[in-house]
């Protein structure tokens, strides 16, 4: 029978072992849900290695950033609702939901036909994507209401997390070389029906006891973040073509009207979607700003450092997942050694400067990495990068948690998981508007210096550096005209290389500030819970 026959009774265990099911039931939801985090963290490591081959397919760098926040800005609106839903009608329902959509459209990013097709099914995915973090993260502290049997639990997602990002950068190259770079979302579907099967049989339909009223959804609260976030994007990614002219600037000024009037509504509304007494909140507020700025470095690791390694070195797909592999594996690691410490240690809070720093250190050392660098260090910077990521990421999450209360669980979870794809995505906009704005710039330099301008319409776009069939045809070309094709090739490898450098330094600058934000988180205690407060249907 389907978990959902579980009855009151089945609670009974966490008075007195801090879980709200037995072992064997709680085992098996957690299997659920570990499946549903593969599918996310499977995505994320697979398309990253293979999206510069993808833009190289499909003739379109100009939305090369929009892959990822099309996603990243679906995700940040659905996920407040969910979160909220949750809280109200229980979890289950929109995880076997989200489910569904997200493997739906990581069939149709399998069939684009074009980069505008593409992000539009990316768009679709976040949507999955949102309503699958809004609703499965807060799956666990409703399981484990004690934050130290929590901890322990915890370890089966970060193992989870660890087998998706162990084989995700390398199967995502290896796919993309052997069977093209639409296997790398079709590899979607089979675990999201292993992850749909799974949580729809053992994952219990549990829900708040205290919420008898029904759920009232700020969809007009929504429509001001798609607004605010939309426009900010668009004013950002059209900055470097456009400059300050009226578009860009009418974009600036909507956003900034969005957001002033979603403010003023959220004071307003009886549930908004923005929760303002949450960010006046003296121990959540500091997290949401530690989440935004996690967001903006990690994700220009994982979106960058492919694009680094294959078209600024020069190195296969499958060299380039085998080089971003440290960096996923050890964010899994360093949250098992962050959950065997952190419950051992008398300040906790001290966990969150080692993570911020050890990513700095990760972002400052890639900025400074070269064609010639050995690979065992390029490995060792992206096993720090790891580390500092498992060690802020979990933290991020328990503390919010531990100070939200049980009334507030799944929206304090939820705006922690949306403001850091918030980061992800201003750092992803910010991050590529830099680096397409400086790269443009010193392949034109090249080109001017070698009395080859006419070719920049060819150069600037940095999918030649990775379109192996496209360079052969360029060096020919460029040689019946009389210029040294390999010369200029290989200058504007160097101005992709400076470019991403930037990038990174950019990426590092938001690391380190972490560090000095996190003085303003107050000083965490994990308590011990020993009551039931769920009921299962």
């Amino acid at each position: 029978m389907p978990s959902d026959s579980h009855e009151e009774p089945s609670a009974t265990p966490g008075v007195r072992s801090g879980q709200v099911l037995p072992f064997r039931e709680s085992l098996l939801a957690m299997l659920g849900i570990a499946f549903v985090v593969m599918l996310v963290a499977l995505d994320q490591t697979v398309v990253g290695t293979a999206l510069p081959t993808v833009v190289a397919e499909l003739q379109g760098f100009e939305y090369y950033a929009w892959v990822a926040t099309a996603y990243l800005l679906t995700s940040v609106i659905t996920v407040p609702i969910f979160g909220r839903l949750g809280d109200y009608y229980g979890r289950k329902p929109f995880v076997l939901a989200s489910i569904i959509v997200f493997i739906t459209a990581s069939a149709l990013c399998g069939m684009a036909s074009s980069m505008p097709f593409l992000v539009a099914a990316r768009a679709l995915q976040g949507i999955g994507g949102g309503m699958l973090v809004g609703t499965a993260f807060a799956c666990i502290p409703d399981l484990f209401p004690d934050a130290h049997v929590r901890l322990r639990w915890q370890v089966m997602m970060s193992t989870a997390f660890g087998l998706a990002n162990a084989v995700g950068p390398s199967l995502g190259g290896v796919l993309t070389e052997w069977y093209g770079w639409r296997a790398v979302f079709y590899v979607n579907l089979p675990v999201g029906m292993l992850g749909l099967w799974f949580a729809w049989r053992y994952l219990p339909h549990l829900r708040q006891q205290t919420h008898t009223e029904r759920a009232r959804v700020d969809w007009l609260g929504a429509l001001l973040i798609a607004l605010g976030l939309g426009s900010l994007q668009l004013s950002v990614e059209w900055l470097p073509d456009r400059g300050l002219g009226v578009v860009t600037i009418g974009l600036l000024v909507l956003s900034v009207a969005a957001f002033v009037a979603l403010w003023q509504w959220s004071r307003r509304s009886a549930n908004p979607i923005l929760p303002l007494d949450m960010f006046r909140n003296p121990g959540l507020a500091p997290l949401f700003v530690l989440a935004v700025l996690a967001g903006f470095a990690m994700f220009a690791l994982l979106l960058y450092a492919p694009l680094l390694f294959q078209g600024g070195f020069g190195y296969s797909p499958k060299e380039a997942g085998l080089l971003v592999t440290p960096l996923v594996v050890c964010i899994t690691v360093g949250s098992i050694l962050n959950g065997r410490i952190i419950t051992r240690i008398p300040q906790p809070n001290s966990m969150l400067y080692a993570g911020f720093a050890l990513l700095a250190l990760a972002c400052l050392g890639l900025s400074q990495a070269t064609r010639g660098m050995h690979h065992n260090l390029l490995l060792g910077i992206m096993l720090l990068g790891g580390l500092g990521l498992g060690f802020i990421m979990p933290n991020l999450t328990v503390f919010a948690q531990q100070t939200a209360g049980r009334a507030h669980l799944g929206i304090a979870t939820a705006m922690l998981q949306s403001l850091r794809m918030v980061g992800g995505m201003v750092g992803t906009a910010l991050v590529g508007t830099l680096v397409t704005r400086s790269y443009t710039t010193g392949v034109e330099a090249s080109l001017a210096a070698a009395h080859a301008s006419e070719w920049a319409s060819k150069m600037t776009d940095p999918q030649i550096l990775i379109d192996k069939a496209a360079q052969a045809e360029l060096l020919t070309n460029l040689q019946q005209a009389g210029h040294n094709g390999a010369l200029l090739l290989e200058q504007a490898r160097v101005s992709l290389v400076g470019a991403i450098h930037i990038g990174l330094v950019l990426a590092a600058m938001a690391a380190l500030l972490g560090i000095w934000r996190a003085r303003r988180v107050p000083p965490v205690k994990l308590v011990r819970v020993h009551e039931p407060v769920m009921a299962a249907d």
